[in-house]
């Protein structure tokens, strides 16, 4: 078996331990994949405190990039040496998968987050210590080696092979998330106006997608100026500090009335209401951003009926990954999503540090080098 190491997690709440560990064999359907870079994502730090739903102990890592090494006879959509990106995993079977919308598989907590298994039970990462949970979006990326499925391991295209692995990794979640939600769901007409809760990874993303399409506003909502000023860099029209202003009304006042969409990405269920009330009637909220699990938000039932808002949640930006990576990766190598101004590299080493400086804002998306 191949031996590595990883950033494993051994309770909930403690820090990152890099150890060796082993990575089975790939089955027949199954593909190994030397990872060359791996973004640090909230839904890491999240599962690592029991927000989310992953068995420990385990390694987590779910916005993987590298080279194929070995592949499982059944595999036919890459080869050892394709460059790939590593994205969320999907059953195949159920409605949602076989529609095209795998991010709307009927199974997609068990394949992502509470399983840490394959199918059969069985464990795909070893240490001294025992078996480890793994299969963390299908992929378990903070490690050297990553097994992973070929429905979520996607090749790069050919137009693209000269992007940077840091560049490529965090488009398989938080980039997809955000420019998916913008391309694939809100779809905004030409002169509408939006707004961008949250100026984070996945804000900025949409920010980015959204500066490429004629919209008449792009207002971005944050409580740090630093990344209000990144949001100026990169396209938006208007911003909003939130610490100071009251959001609901500064939008309704330069957009005349209300945004026509919003972006709700900060996670934080009282932004959420802001971002509702917010709306122009008739205005659809993109919600991407996930608090803990079983966390609520105090909506105005009158004030959604009466204006007839749309909440809509979207999870990895309804992505179909095999058509929409290398559209993305695409769009990066000819400069139209910057993903560079957002990525600050790491080595695995110093996984803490890159998790202190995501939660601090020093880093707006952390990129972890085996």
């Amino acid at each position: 078996m191949p031996q590595t190491t990883a950033a494993v997690v051994d309770r909930r709440g403690a820090q990152f331990a890099l150890r060796p560990i082993e990575v089975q064999e790939p089955r027949r359907d199954e593909i190994l994949v030397r990872v060359q870079a791996t973004g640090m994502c909230h839904a890491d730090l999240a599962a690592r405190n029991g927000d989310f739903p992953f068995p420990l102990a385990g390694v987590l890592g779910h916005e993987g990039a590298g080279v194929v090494e070995r592949i499982g006879e059944a595999v036919t959509a890459v080869r050892p040496g394709d460059l790939v990106i590593l994205t969320f995993d999907s059953c195949g079977r159920c409605t949602g998968c076989v529609s095209g919308l795998p991010s709307q598989c009927a199974e997609f907590v068990a394949y992502n987050f509470s399983r840490g298994t394959r199918l059969d039970g069985s464990c795909t990462l070893s240490s001294a210590d025992g078996d480890l949970h793994g299969n963390f979006f299908g992929q378990s990326s903070f490690a050297g080696y990553a097994l992973t499925r070929e429905r979520n391991t996607i090749a790069v295209p050919d137009n693209a092979a000269d992007v940077p692995a840091q560049e490529l990794a965090p488009l398989g979640c938080g980039i997809q998330t955000g420019a998916g939600v913008v391309l694939n769901v809100l779809q905004p007409r030409v002169g509408s106006t939006m707004a961008i809760f949250g100026a984070g990874v996945v804000g900025l993303a949409a920010l980015m997608a959204a500066a490429l399409l004629p919209l008449r506003e792009i207002v971005v909502v944050d409580i740090k100026d630093s990344r209000l000023e990144l949001a100026r860099k990169l396209g938006a029209t208007q911003v909003v500090n939130s610490g100071t202003d009251d959001p609901v009304q500064a939008l309704k006042g330069l957009t005349g009335g209300g945004p026509d969409m919003v972006v709700e990405s900060s996670g934080v269920p009282a932004v959420l209401a802001q971002a509702v009330r917010s709306l122009a009637p008739g205005g659809t909220a993109g919600v991407v951003g996930v608090p803990a699990f079983g966390a609520t938000a105090p909506l105005d039932v009158a004030d959604i009926v009466n204006a007839s808002k749309r909440i809509v949640g979207v999870v990895e930006g309804q992505s179909n990954p095999p058509e929409f990576l290398p559209r993305l990766a695409t769009m990066v190598a000819d400069g139209r999503l910057p993903v560079r101004a957002l990525v600050k590299a790491f080595p695995l080493g110093d996984i803490e540090r890159a998790a202190e400086e995501m939660r601090s804002g020093l880093a707006v998306k952390p990129v972890l080098v085996p």
